[in-house]
Formats: C-alpha cells, sequence, structure tokens
C-alpha cells in the first residue's frame, strides 16, 4: 500500500474493536441512502471500512433478501472486521410471532454472529428481556440492546437509563443503542437532559441513533451535544466516509476545523 508523506497523514482509527467514537451503519440494500448489495458493500467497505463497527440489517430486510444473498453480505462484513447485526424490528415481529426461538435458529444459519434486541412497539419485564439475553447466547449470538420507542410520550430519564444500563451491562452485553426519536423528543422538550446524558459515567456504553434524512445538520448537532468522539448509530452507508472526515474537522460543514489544530 502505498502511504502520503507523513507530514500529511491524518490520524488513524483505532484498531478494532474500538471503545469510543464507533460508527454503526444502517444497510438499507439497494436504496437512495446507499446502494448496497453485494457490490455495493464490497465498494464501500474498500473506502471507508476502517471507519466502520458495525452493519445494522435495515429493519425486516432479512427476510426480504434472498437468503443466499444474504449469506455473502454478511461475509463481506464480517471479512472487513465489521459486526454485522439484524434490526430489533425483526427480533420484536418474531417475538409477536411466538417465534423467537426460530428466528435465532434462522439467523444462524445465515451467518449472523449479533442481532439487536428492541422494545420500540413491544415491552419486556426484566424476566423476559433476560430470558431473551440467555437465548441468544445460546445460540451464539451477542446482543445489543436497543433503549427507546418509536413514538415516545415523555422525555428521557437518566435515572431509569441509568439502571438500565446497569442491568443490560450486568449481564454481559456491551453495546447499548438509544432510539433517535427518543433523542428527538427530549431535545424539543428538555435539551439540559442532553448534556447531562453526556456527562454521565455509563455513557460511553451508548450509541446514539442519529437521523439519516436529517444529514448533517443533526448529526454535527450530536457532535455538539456530545463531542466528536460521541458513537453514533443508524449512518446511512453512503454518509459513513464523510462523517468520518466531520470527526476529523474535514469539511465545510464543520468549517474545516482541522486547520484549528495546526494554527491555520
Amino acid at each position: 500500500m502505498i502511504k502520503p508523506p507523513t507530514s500529511l497523514a491524518l490520524p488513524q482509527p483505532d484498531t478494532k474493536p474500538r471503545k469510543k467514537g464507533l460508527t454503526s451503519i444502517i444497510d438499507y440494500g439497494p436504496d437512495t441512502l446507499g446502494w448496497t448489495g453485494e457490490r455495493g458493500i464490497a465498494d464501500l467497505l474498500a473506502c471507508a471500512g476502517p471507519y466502520i463497527d458495525f452493519a445494522k440489517i435495515y429493519a425486516m430486510n432479512s427476510l426480504l433478501i434472498p437468503s443466499d444473498t444474504l449469506i455473502r453480505i454478511i461475509s463481506l462484513y464480517r471479512n472487513a472486521d465489521v459486526i454485522c447485526y439484524s434490526g430489533g424490528i425483526l427480533f420484536e415481529y418474531a417475538h409477536r410471532r411466538g417465534d423467537v426461538a426460530g428466528l435465532l435458529s434462522y439467523l444462524s444459519q445465515l451467518g449472523f454472529k449479533a442481532m439487536e434486541i428492541s422494545e420500540n412497539y413491544i415491552t419486556l419485564n426484566e424476566s423476559e428481556r433476560n430470558h431473551y439475553f440467555e437465548q441468544c447466547k445460546k445460540a451464539g449470538l451477542e446482543v445489543i440492546y436497543e433503549f427507546g420507542r418509536k413514538n415516545p410520550e415523555t422525555v428521557i430519564s437518566l435515572e431509569e437509563l441509568g439502571q438500565l444500563v446497569k442491568d443490560v451491562t450486568d449481564t454481559g452485553i456491551k453495546h447499548i443503542i438509544l432510539e433517535e426519536s427518543e433523542i428527538t423528543m427530549t431535545a424539543r422538550t428538555d435539551p439540559s437532559v442532553l448534556k447531562k446524558l453526556g456527562e454521565q459515567s455509563w455513557f460511553h456504553q451508548v450509541l446514539v441513533e442519529a437521523d439519516p434524512f436529517r444529514f448533517p445538520q443533526h448529526h454535527l448537532g450530536l457532535f455538539k451535544d456530545f463531542g466528536t468522539d460521541v458513537s453514533l448509530a443508524n449512518i446511512a452507508p453512503g454518509q459513513a466516509l464523510r462523517l468520518a472526515g466531520y470527526r476529523l474537522g474535514i469539511g465545510r460543514a464543520v468549517d474545516y476545523s482541522l486547520f484549528n489544530a495546526l494554527g491555520i
């Protein structure tokens, strides 16, 4: 590999698995927010792979996309050291249909090593939640837990969220996603909560969902609230490389703040 002169070298991402500044893309499949599919993913990873930590297969695409294609897609991510996981809505659908066990078997056959468990449209008590966590572990699937509703009615309770983070991480789960709708509701109603959120000792374990339809304004707002090393989820594939640049201060949207560090 040809490398640029050391005088021009940009800061490189930490070796995976990273502890902060994580990026989770949302793979919509062939879509205007980033055309994926096998060839699209291969091109994406060749350019932006070092900056991508997770890739979520959108919603219920694991049932819509042909299984042979999915197997190859998941393999591409795995070979690039990107954790590919199924969306939480798929889990919620299986829960409603009463066949989470069948879903776990199916995901394992596809080659998934991780899945999201969410409560966007369902509500689990602690016992049910922990039961599903154990089922996933037995199936060889790492759990990524998402907190929040798609249609929240109240602002984020830091006490409630903090207790949930503790309860979930005590079971061995390492990553928790904060639903974008919860952030939007709280920002509108009581933005001071977001400042306090970033100050919590457990915040480093949270990936905050950004709104891909409000790129880059929403993402830059999250940088302002939580710093440029905030871990973000729901990044559209076509936004991943530019987001990596924004983290470094590259781009008109961040006024090329990279130059500030150089004293220029």
